[in-house]
């Protein structure tokens, strides 16, 4: 039942957040670096503030770390909220509440997670604890807009924060000073990341953007010529070394450096994601070096890949561009017809993309090829694409982190639906075990009443006291016949027997050896109790102990007993309280969730048909472009009037971007 109060928050979500992929990475980071020093001792611990080294004294907090690490993330949160009212998380207190905001603001709730960094800070946490308090809400502020607030906070950062989180630190430092055109400090803070942490070919490129906006262009396209030229071990770094690459390119491309753009453009790799750009930009190159059959190679291979995004769009007009500069107007003129063709072709797809979006098949099929036992969490990403009229939109589509994170939320929403479906089953069921405990405690009550009624525990008592003033008589007196067993007190009664048959009168040349005989088997029988004795008196007192123990019990149980038929009914009447109290809320929140949900479907939608649209104003330009080329080249024909080069020049009024 404690869902419901994530429920309660989660059910806000309208729009998404921009700020959720990175909020993610950082708390990602966070709790990384958090639990290292709880659950192995890692390099990491030893970054760790003295007061933090210590194991998982909770265990119910325990579970919550267990549920995060299985990737059960709304799991993990529902516990610890449900272990944090019931005050089960002591004494990581302050640890829960960190974790429990980075939580939250990965699940796109900033509101909440920063009133609980600030009620951190308000109550005095440990000063580790603060400071990453301070940390999460600067990026809050920061991402929120709230720039001046955001640098307050991460002033109060009194200390360097631990492991990947100190990186992530001066990388908000750098774009704080970014933000407000400090690129020069930027810059010097960038410079202080450690070159071993795993973000410092990130820092390094933001560096290198932050030098050339800060007019120190020889440094800045240093760095950035360095990493275009680095060796790349995984296909995240080669993007980065294309990214930085053609930021390279283009930029000599702004400064009217062609030879150089080319330089840094052709180390792109051709399949990559940014290849695309790179062609575009070096037929551009080409061009401005007076080049345009040199030009022709990449934007004909551009051509080819279609006009899936802005590069291929403004290749079908570049490629009839440089034929027209070539003087084959011919060729021009049947190019710019297939792109006209082709625009209005993509214009119609487009139009049939939107419509399928707009009936909910693109997230209907979304869901369905992407659903998994997964609980909502941070980390989902899209893997299966759907049957769309057209995919190549789906790409453009996917790649707008704004769609993601819509969808994203729509998913989330969906489990909560779900979640909250399940719950009211599940009332039903708790129910009837509430009713059947009932019975079984009532049908049991008697039985356990006439057992226990069977038991005289004070008689017991009683006999015990006897029995111990009994031993310790004979422990003072030392009698070893007080400790006799049955064999040996049958001995002793048949030797007082015969003993006694041997005082009647008689020949005593007869009875006296038996006299004899009769003193010398009682002698030996009070010799084996003498020596039997300590053993059997230890013997003794440790019965006296098991009987102590048990009459202890005994008692509590009895006590717990009664205790138990108070409580008991108490206890079936507030869990029947608590279903009673819970079925409304369900049954309130669940139409809120279904609307939500179906608000949400439309938001993702609309951001899909927002992007596509864009696309088709694209589209709307270029083949304006096209036509008024299309009507030069015929006029200029009809007319005899101008140069080819003019027109062809003037028919594609194309410029690199």
């Amino acid at each position: 039942m404690a869902v419901v109060a994530v429920v309660a928050v989660k059910a806000t979500l309208r729009r998404p957040s921009r700020a959720r992929p990175a909020c993610k990475r950082l708390v990602a980071a966070f709790c990384c670096a958090l639990l290292a020093s709880w659950v192995g001792g890692t390099a990491l611990a030893a970054d760790v503030d003295p007061e933090a080294k210590h194991p998982v004294r909770a265990p119910h907090y325990g579970d919550t770390l267990f549920q995060f690490f299985q990737d059960h993330y709304f799991t993990s949160i529902t516990t610890l909220m449900v272990s944090q009212q019931q005050q089960r998380v002591e004494p990581h207190g302050d640890e829960a509440e960190v974790l429990r905001g980075g939580m939250l603001l990965s699940y796109g709730m900033p509101r909440q997670a920063g009133e609980i960094f600030a009620q951190l800070i308000e109550r005095g946490a440990t000063p580790s604890v603060r400071d990453r308090a301070w940390y999460f809400l600067a990026k809050i502020r920061y991402q929120r807009g709230y720039l001046e607030e955001a640098e307050a906070a991460y002033a109060k950062i009194e200390r360097p924060l631990k492991g990947a989180l100190e990186d992530d630190r001066q990388l908000l430092g750098a774009s704080l000073l970014m933000a407000r055109a400090d690129y020069a400090g930027a810059a010097g803070l960038l410079q202080s990341v450690d070159k071993k942490s795993p973000g410092t070919r990130y820092a390094r490129f933001n560096l290198g953007v932050a030098l050339i906006r800060a007019g120190d262009v020889p440094r800045g396209t240093a760095i950035l010529d360095e990493l275009g030229q680095a060796g790349a071990e995984n296909e995240e770094f080669r993007s980065l070394r294309d990214r930085a690459n053609v930021a390279l390119g283009f930029a000599a491309l702004t400064t009217e450096q062609p030879k150089e753009a080319r330089t840094y453009l052709e180390r792109v790799r051709l399949k990559g994601l940014q290849s695309n750009k790179a062609l575009l930009g070096f037929g551009w190159a080409a061009d401005s070096m007076k080049e345009p059959k040199l030009a022709l190679v990449p934007w004909m291979e551009l051509q080819q890949r279609g006009i899936a995004d802005s590069a291929g769009l403004e290749a079908q007009i570049a490629v009839p561009y440089a034929f027209a500069k070539l003087g084959a107007f011919g060729q021009s003129l049947a190019r710019y017809n297939e792109a006209i063709d082709a625009f209005e072709r993509e214009n119609a797809a487009l139009d049939e993309s939107i419509a399928a979006i707009r009936t909910g098949k693109l997230i209907d099929a979304l869901i369905e090829m992407n659903a998994s036992d997964n609980e909502m969490g941070w980390f989902f990403a899209i893997k299966d694409l759907p049957a769309m009229p057209h995919p190549d939109h789906l790409s453009q589509v996917l790649a707008q982190h704004e769609f993601q994170e819509a969808f994203k939320n729509y998913r989330d929403l969906r489990f909560l639906a779900t979640n909250l479906a399940e719950w009211k089953d599940k009332l039903g069921v708790f129910d009837d075990m509430l009713q059947t405990r009932k019975k079984a405690f009532a049908d049991r009550l008697p039985e356990v009443r006439q057992r226990a009624s069977e038991v005289n525990l004070e008689a017991l008592g009683k006999r015990r006291d006897k029995v111990s003033g009994e031993i310790e008589a004979a422990e003072a007196a030392a009698d070893g016949v007080a400790f006799a067993d049955s064999k040996q007190v049958e001995l002793l009664a048949r030797a007082a027997a015969v003993s006694e048959a041997l005082k009647a009168p008689g020949d005593d040349a007869v009875l006296a050896p038996l006299r004899e005989r009769a003193r010398m088997a009682a002698g030996v029988l009070a010799w084996q109790l003498a020596q039997e004795q300590p053993v059997r008196l230890w013997e003794a007192k440790k019965e006296i102990v098991v009987i102590d123990t048990q009459l202890v019990e005994a008692r509590r149980r009895d006590a717990a007993l009664a205790e138990a038929q108070k409580e008991e009914p108490v206890r079936f009447e507030l869990f029947a309280k608590r279903i009673a109290a819970t079925d409304p809320l369900l049954a309130a929140m669940s139409p809120k969730v279904a609307a939500l949900t179906r608000e949400q479907q439309g938001a993702a939608q609309d951001i899909a048909v927002a992007e596509l649209r864009q696309q088709k104003e694209r589209l709307a330009s270029y083949l304006t472009q096209a036509r008024f080329a299309v009507a030069q080249l015929y006029d200029r024909a009809n007319s005899g009037t101008r140069s080819g080069a003019d027109a062809g020049g003037k028919a594609a009024n194309v410029s690199p971007r």
